[in-house]
């Protein structure tokens, strides 16, 4: 075929990264989310295991603002597993209604709180293998109360966690127990539950599902997925979220170190 003088040639194709610059650049990532988001905490209200092992069966398919919003009420009326196991159906799934599928929630609830009160003594398990036992408690849930409250390293594997994994060419995989097993392969495990709040933080403020915001990103250089969001910075930044956009974040008691706002009760008018 004759060469059209002054075309352009194709462009060689990128050399596929190996493992052990994967590894080496999803940890340059971890060290560079750690300066952005020093205060990365879980967003649930919580004040001690239970509140936290509920308040994270409630967040199913809802945010944990709306959770946030409805504990207070919740935790008033069954402040402990006892109160929660004795809880007439129709009153429980009344009070956590705002936070959707209340019904199947409440159930599990139920469930729980019984089986904490019959095999526990009252007291949520600090193993993996308690917690998944319970009613509407898998590894995700299970991750999480360890994490924050017994101090066990633990993936949680959310949304947001398994997207922007994906998005930073740190697993193809889609099944979370995939997800969790392949990350827990690159990290120490003393960062383990660090890393999943920063990778959260940053899907629920910058790298958004829809849109990220590319242009805005700290992290821009090392993403192999930059440009799928906006990449104007000025326009980008219209994207940002909670402390990031200047709004309140999705707490109503946030850490004492949370630069942002904290977030308003249920109904009233400055709600998010």
């Amino acid at each position: 075929m004759k060469q059209v003088v002054g075309a352009a040639r194709p462009r060689p194709a990128a050399k596929p990264e190996s493992r052990l610059a994967m590894i080496r650049r999803a940890r340059r990532i971890n060290r560079e989310l750690a300066e952005v988001y020093p205060y990365a905490h879980p967003e649930l209200d919580f004040r001690n295991p239970f509140e936290l092992l509920v308040a994270t069966v409630l967040s199913a398919q809802t945010t944990d603002l709306r959770v946030n919003q409805t504990t207070p009420a919740l935790f008033a009326a069954y402040p402990t597993p006892e109160d929660m196991a004795a809880a007439a159906p129709e009153e429980l799934e009344e009070i956590i209604r705002p936070t959707g599928f209340f019904r199947a929630k409440a159930k599990s609830l139920l469930g729980l709180s019984q089986a904490l009160r019959d095999d526990f003594g009252g007291e949520v398990p600090g193993r993996m293998e308690d917690l998944v036992k319970l009613p509407g408690v898998g590894r995700k849930t299970a991750n999480v109360v360890l994490g924050n409250v017994f101090g066990v390293p633990g993936i949680t594997v959310d949304t947001h966690f398994g997207r922007l994994v994906r998005r930073f060419k740190w697993t193809e995989q889609e099944d979370p127990e995939k997800v969790e097993a392949e990350i827990c392969g690159i990290f120490p495990k003393s960062e383990w539950t660090m890393l999943s709040h920063r990778v959260v933080f940053h899907g629920r403020r910058i790298c958004h599902a829809r849109k990220p915001a590319c242009g805005a990103c700290p992290i821009a250089p090392l993403c192999p997925a930059y440009g799928e969001g906006e990449t104007d910075p000025e326009k980008a930044k219209k994207l940002l979220k909670y402390e990031k956009g200047g709004q309140p974040g999705q707490r109503l008691s946030p850490p004492p170190d949370y630069p942002g706002l904290p977030a308003a009760p249920l109904g009233a008018r400055t709600e998010a």
